[in-house]
């Protein structure tokens, strides 16, 4: 992703593509790699304190990132909630079963399962589940209402497998 100057320096390749590479592996450098591990722990960094963390100028760093923006190796910015200062101390992992994989079965099931506001992560799965769900829930009667209320109402669900995480030791969201 970058060419070495007359002088040494790096800088970034423009795209050729205006069009974000997600579905394709690229070949990232250190500094790459280094700018990627930065951002996503400190989102609203600037160009100039991005350049600083990796050993860049701001004008530099500012190549780098918008060569990572338009590869599709970032794909956005966002804001990572706190939910245990919204309420939400309990996180809970919800292990589905469907009563088929047929495609009408699968995109009716996705489809609903969008609309759960406690559902902060869905995977379909390989294996003896069908759907792993992660939710962030208040309590164990939040949980209650959301189970009865929400997730056995589910398109073609036939089987709900519940975990309750004892304590967070290593959250992909926090900072």
């Amino acid at each position: 992703m970058s060419t070495k100057d007359e002088q040494g320096g790096d800088h970034a390749q423009e795209s050729s593509t205006s069009k974000p590479k997600s579905a394709e592996a690229i070949d990232l450098d250190d500094l790459d790699s280094a700018i990627l591990r930065f951002l996503q722990r400190n989102g609203r960094a600037t160009n100039f304190e991005v350049g600083e963390a990796v050993g860049l100028s701001a004008s530099a760093a500012s190549r780098r990132i918008q060569s990572l923006e338009a590869a599709g190796a970032i794909r956005g910015y966002r804001a990572i909630v706190d939910d245990r200062v919204l309420g939400k101390r309990m996180t809970v992992y919800i292990r589905v079963t469907l009563e088929r994989q047929s495609a009408p079965v699968l995109s009716a099931f996705e489809t609903a399962v969008r609309h759960c506001r406690e559902i902060v992560s869905c995977h379909l799965m390989a294996g003896q589940y069908d759907y792993m769900l992660v939710a962030r829930v208040a309590g164990i009667d939040d949980y209650g209402r959301l189970h009865q209320n929400e997730l056995s109402r589910l398109p073609g669900v036939t089987r709900l497998e519940t975990s309750f995480a004892l304590r967070d030791v290593l959250d992909g969201g926090r900072a």
